[in-house]
């Protein structure tokens, strides 16, 4: 399958799925208040930083080796790991629930909490398992599974706000999210027989030497991975903590819609960039293979964020309903910092590819102080204006992320501006169309 064609296929069931979830954002706006909505955030955080490295990284190390049999040891140690890191949040979270919570400011997600555990484990099954199929371009098995996380996340989240049992529904729907996917992806593995066969024969001598042999990725990749998405997720729980109890809610909001084109386009392109990276790596072509994504990139995604940025302040009450105000003004401020992410994360594993995974880690890291600093400084002098210096630090290290991924790459400007061509009069067109809704939908709350 050429490369054009596996991302249509990702990004045509990322589309469906995200469909559902944008179909059911009205809903659950109406459903659930911004202070659910900042519950979630904290939740959806804790999950992120942790299931990102449940795996110790080897999930991510699924789609390089030549050979099936240690691609499947590797996918074994994902799992194993997934399911060690679960016990002990479990645990954790049985022993200490409510200091947990009340140290999060969150004393609604006590009850919750055993959710944690469950939504880790999925997650990271979910990652490895589907770094499995990527490795086996079974990029249309991807995009089915895509679509029934959408559906269970949000069927499960309506029916109970429905009911109305509360912020619970949100989590729960969150957690049928990767469950739905996860079970999918593990019953398509298991129901092949040579799969099977090689995890019946597989013996822990041969999963100590694949582990000893990958082990850069548990020690660089698995920080890195933590840094990366602390510097994400961690200040929005400290705006928890520290700002208005609304204010997560707000940027959970704000964030779910200006991630549309990043997972309409920019996650599917990365999976597809990962599978041939290390082959394009070897015969010396890595520099235009990553030209030429990023000036696809550039043409298909930036115009529809840009949109998002300019109408998202007038747009936002009429969509999402009064009270949610605030989100509009915050996807203004969060424009920068996604047309930064979304050129920069789908060639972000050029990084590992190259072999340069301490540099990786050394940028997760800045960023990740970088994040939490502006954030702890302006909940201290700022407070009414937390949210906007956390926007402000994201594009400040997307910034900085891109920059260096260029050099590292041996950046080929040439193939750039041939693959980017129509890029400024296609974002033009996205920009006049933003201005004349921004018009419209001011005109209506007049």
């Amino acid at each position: 399958m050429s490369f054009l064609r596996s991302v249509a296929v990702l990004v045509g069931g990322t589309a469906m799925g995200h469909g559902i979830t944008a179909a059911a954002l009205p809903v659950l706006s109406r459903l659930y208040s911004p202070t659910d909505f900042s519950m979630l955030a904290v939740f959806a955080g804790l999950v992120s930083i942790v299931s990102v490295v449940a795996c110790l990284r080897f999930d991510v190390a699924v789609a390089l080796p030549e050979g099936d049999d240690e691609a499947l040891r590797l996918l074994a140690l994902s799992l194993g790991a997934a399911v060690a890191c679960s016990i002990g949040l479990l645990v954790g979270v049985l022993l200490f629930p409510a200091w947990i919570a009340q140290r999060l400011n969150q004393p609604g997600l006590q009850g919750y909490l055993w959710l944690l555990p469950v939504s880790v484990l999925l997650a990271g099954g979910y990652s490895a398992l589907q770094m499995w199929f990527v490795r086996k371009k079974a990029f249309a098995l991807i995009a089915r599974s895509r679509v029934a996380q959408s559906t269970a996340s949000a069927g499960t989240q309506i029916a109970s706000g429905a009911m109305a049992i509360g912020p619970g529904g949100l989590l729960l729907g969150h957690t049928m999210n990767t469950g739905a996917a996860c079970l999918l992806l593990g019953y398509r593995l298991l129901s092949g027989h040579s799969v099977r066969a090689a995890l019946g024969r597989m013996s822990l001598y041969e999963l100590s030497l694949t582990f000893r042999k990958f082990d850069r990725f548990p020690k660089y990749s698995t920080f890195e991975a933590l840094c990366n998405s602390a510097a994400i997720h961690l200040p929005v729980i400290m705006i928890a903590a520290l700002a208005a109890p609304k204010e997560a809610g707000y940027l959970m909001l704000a964030t779910y819609v200006m991630q549309a084109p990043m997972a309409l386009i920019g996650a599917a392109v990365g999976q597809v960039y990962l599978a041939g990276a290390a082959e394009k790596h070897r015969q010396g072509q890595l520099s235009g293979f990553t030209a030429e994504v990023l000036g696809g990139l550039l043409k298909t995604g930036a115009g529809p964020l840009l949109a998002a940025g300019i109408a998202s302040p007038a747009v936002f009450g009429l969509v999402f309903g009064a009270g949610w105000e605030r989100a509009g003004l915050l996807v203004a401020w969060m424009t920068p910092w996604f047309v930064l992410q979304f050129l920069s994360t789908p060639v972000s594993m050029a990084l590992h590819v190259t072999g340069h995974q301490r540099a990786a880690f050394a940028l997760q890291l800045s960023g990740l102080v970088l994040r939490v600093l502006m954030v702890y400084l302006a909940a201290t002098f700022d407070q009414a204006r937390v949210s906007e210096w956390y926007a402000v630090s994201g594009g400040v290290f997307y910034l900085l992320y891109l920059t260096m991924i260029l050099r590292f790459t041996g950046f080929d400007w040439q193939q750039f501006q041939q693959s980017s061509r129509h890029a400024v009069p296609i974002g033009l067109t996205w920009v006049a169309l933003a201005a004349l809704l921004f018009w419209l939908a001011s005109a209506l709350q007049h």
